[in-house]
């Protein structure tokens, strides 16, 4: 009944904001006008079909903000005026009243709001769909950000993410392609995000992660959580001073360089993806900057970290390869790979596959930014993934729609960016470090604290299994016992041994190489 009632209460806005109006007004045939003509008869839509479109997605809540600050991005899919406008849901969603912002941090720190902070500016500097801003100035003079949750915000999500859960259930019961998309699984994916985003100390806890990853890299600021005063539904953490990206008028005038700008965030973004598998997986316009100051001129600054993307070495060693294969266009190899990784039936004949890949990839390559498509690129893929049967990946979901984000701030920064001449170089550098020597000598300084421990054990080791084989036991149970101890250190000895042979092995083939 929740369900149906979430339900009739989506369809009553879609049609109070004429949000049906808006989504077929996009397609050309006659026929569709015409349905669009009968759908709006007796409807009175006066405004314009952007500010129809913003306000009825705040009015259907978080999840559906979130699709609408994805499409803010997309000026090359939809129209410049429902672009402009929905670009003020990134953070301009209406916020709450001052005085309940302030009693909410209150409850959180439990004590006056002046006995905290010495300043607390009543006007939300941002507001978003999750949470709100205010600027502050601490006791000891540090001035800081104030991110306050929105209340009630955990039963609003609950309630569209169960009816998200119902709908991918039916699609998968009566969809073969359906099933092949793996639609509950996405939602899960999505419903843990969402979760993780309404817990700001999970937030505060990312962001230090990514500060710490991103430390020595020299193109990105994130704050410094102010950690005694983060809690489940406040965190406060250090002010950053920049312009918002999507200003890029008075980035320019400033004298940024949007060029060096858009290939920083390229090598930021494969950085976060390749090297350390942790990424901000939120990054719209309304949570990037770019800071002015003289020390740190031209540099980002990220911000907002409730949402991250986490990949495992094997999930960045087979995105790796694929990269590497579609930049040196052996597609081939990229076809390949997705057998070998079981993502398509291990009966698709390579060659179909690869012709069908050349036939969406190629026409890509040797053009700017500005000609390329990416969302044009994914639907064509997943056209031919449908032929052949590909099943979707949901771990690299919030991958592909960071991917989408990217371009969408590149074609705003610098529209003859080369993604692909401009990522090539990063990617074949990682690859060199992974694999051959550097990847080997990496693995084996990974690995020598456990050889450290295992190795002066091993005396003692071999000198307790030749006494306990010289002093044979009659008790069956204490034999029994004997013997698992037996097969233990055996097991033991045979990874110390084991590791002893690749670290002499090692050894040799570097002192033959520096003999050489």
């Amino acid at each position: 009944m929740k369900h149906l009632l979430r339900l009739a209460f989506i369809v009553v806005t879609v049609l109070r904001f004429g949000l049906d109006e808006v989504a077929l007004s996009v397609f050309p045939q006659p026929w569709v006008r015409l349905l669009v003509r009968l759908a709006t008869l007796g409807r009175k839509l006066d405004r314009p079909r952007g500010e129809r479109l913003r306000q009825g997605l705040e009015r259907l809540g978080p999840i559906f903000v979130k699709f609408g600050q994805v499409l803010s991005t997309r000026r090359d899919l939809i129209p410049l005026d429902v672009a402009d406008e929905l670009a003020r849901l990134q953070d301009r969603v209406p916020p709450f009243p001052a005085t309940q912002s302030r009693a909410l941090v209150e409850k959180a720190f439990g004590r006056p709001i002046d006995a905290v902070f010495a300043r607390f500016d009543a006007e939300p500097v941002a507001s978003a769909s999750i949470a709100q801003v205010h600027f502050a100035e601490l006791k000891d003079g540090r001035e800081v950000a104030v991110k306050v949750l929105r209340p009630g915000m955990r039963d609003v999500i609950e309630q569209d993410l169960a009816l998200l859960h119902t709908i991918a259930a039916w699609v998968e019961r009566l969809s073969a392609d359906g099933r092949r998309l793996k639609p509950r699984e996405v939602v899960a994916e999505f419903d843990g995000y969402l979760h993780d985003e309404l817990d700001l100390v999970r937030e505060a806890a990312n962001g230090t992660h990514l500060r710490r990853n991103m430390d020595g890299l020299g193109l990105v600021l994130i704050p410094e959580m102010v950690w005694e005063l983060c809690t489940e539904s406040v965190i406060v953490m250090q002010r950053m001073r920049g312009v918002p990206i999507g200003q890029t008028e008075r980035l320019r005038e400033a004298g940024v360089d949007f060029k060096k700008l858009s290939r920083d965030g390229v090598t930021i973004f494969f950085t976060q993806v390749f090297r350390d598998g942790f990424f901000h997986a939120d990054m719209h316009p309304g949570n990037i900057m770019v800071s002015l100051e003289p020390a740190t001129f031209g540099r980002y600054i990220a911000l907002d970290f409730g949402i991250i993307g986490t990949l495992t070495e094997t999930d960045k060693e087979y995105l790796a390869y694929n990269f590497i294969a579609f930049f040196r266009r052996d597609y081939k190899r990229v076809a390949e790979l997705h057998i070998e990784s079981g993502w398509v039936p291990p009966g698709t004949r390579v060659g179909d596959l690869e012709g069908a890949i050349r036939a969406v990839c190629e026409p890509q390559f040797d053009r700017p930014l500005k000609d390329i498509s990416l969302g044009q690129v994914l639907l064509r893929l997943f056209q031919t993934s449908r032929r052949f049967n590909v099943e979707i990946q949901p771990q690299l979901v919030l991958l592909q729609k960071t991917l989408l984000n990217i371009e969408g701030l590149g074609r705003q920064l610098d529209p003859d960016l080369d993604l692909w001449t401009t990522a090539k170089p990063f990617l074949e550098r990682w690859m060199n470090e992974q694999v051959g020597w550097r990847g080997l000598l990496g693995r084996l300084e990974r690995e020598a604290p456990r050889y450290a421990q295992l190795l002066p054990a091993l005396p003692r080791l071999l000198h307790d299994t030749l006494r306990e084989r010289s002093q044979p036991r009659s008790d069956p149970m204490l034999a029994e016992l004997v013997a698992e101890q037996r097969h233990i250190r055996r097991l033991l000895q045979a990874v110390v041994w084991g590791a002893g042979a690749v670290l002499l092995a090692v050894l040799t083939a570097l002192a033959v190489v520096l003999a050489g």
